[in-house]
């Protein structure tokens, strides 16, 4: 089931082909897409389609006047994903999330991605039961609208900001389409955004790429795009054969939202 275009998911191209409390299947396109900080191929959006399948099945599985909020996610990439996803440029990457252990207060999933027979990642979406709240935005069920372009700095409605230091920055502008239900920016959206500075400060601290290895999240409060909202990295340690870097997520009223650290190998 494709989602209309006026949707984070419909915007990003996932196509959802089971929903349930057991089990979600769904596939995002992510070959050809890059890193608008450094023009190199990248692996960001995967968080998207993880963000999307784990708090799914999450979700499904609240009691009657329960919500979910995410308030963490990671995702292993494999050593080799970009590569497979760059060798099938015409097959989506495919992520299958299932329940992992009971539910309380919170529920855990595991998620598994792949193109064709090549497992690329795999993940984890921690999710916590809150009362429903009494204003949810409806997402729309029609089609409708149109993406604003190809490129992912487009998808995001992001921008290059100019840091004056070895870290890297993107301004979130303000864009309803990327809200969830509670008009807060996605989180697949933010984790996304969370990716390429994270691999953007690695890059401009070594003066090559590395390839990311790891992206562990975690969820403070709702992330609001316009204003003073940003996502901002710098390196922690970029040596000869790998590196780490922090990542913070800026809201629109300056305070930070989302927590972040990445993993890279050259």
């Amino acid at each position: 089931m494709p989602h209309p275009l006026n949707t984070p998911l419909g915007r990003f191209g996932i196509d959802t082909t089971h929903e349930g409390a057991d089990r979600c299947v769904a596939s995002i396109p992510v070959a050809g897409l890059t890193n608008p900080c450094t023009g190199e191929a990248t692996v960001a959006p995967l968080a998207m389609l993880v963000d999307h399948i784990g708090g799914v099945v999450n979700h499904l599985r609240r009691g009657t006047g329960e919500w979910t909020v995410s308030s963490e996610l990671a995702v292993e990439f494999a050593p080799g994903a970009a590569e497979a996803i760059a060798a099938a440029p015409d097959v989506p990457v495919v992520g299958v999330a299932r329940p992992f252990g009971q539910k309380s207060g919170t529920a855990l999933a595991l998620c598994d991605l792949s193109v064709q027979d090549v497992v690329v990642a795999t993940a984890t979406v921690r999710s916590f039961y809150i009362a429903a709240p009494a204003d949810l935005v409806t997402w729309p069920d029609a089609a409708s609208g149109s993406r604003p372009g190809n490129r992912l700095a487009d998808l995001m409605a992001v921008e290059i900001a100019e840091t004056g230091s070895a870290g890297s920055a993107l301004t979130q502008n303000d864009d309803p389409v990327l809200n969830n239900a509670v008009g807060a920016v996605h989180g697949g959206v933010s984790s996304t955004g969370l990716e390429l500075v994270g691999a953007a400060a690695l890059h401009r601290a070594a003066g090559a790429a590395f390839h990311t290895a790891s992206l562990r999240v975690n969820f403070l409060r709702p992330f609001h795009g316009g204003g003073e909202a940003h996502y901002a990295a710098r390196a922690l340690h970029a040596g000869r054969g790998s590196g780490v870097a922090e990542a913070t997520a800026v809201g629109a009223d300056g305070r930070t939202a989302l927590l972040a650290r990445l993993t890279g190998y050259r």
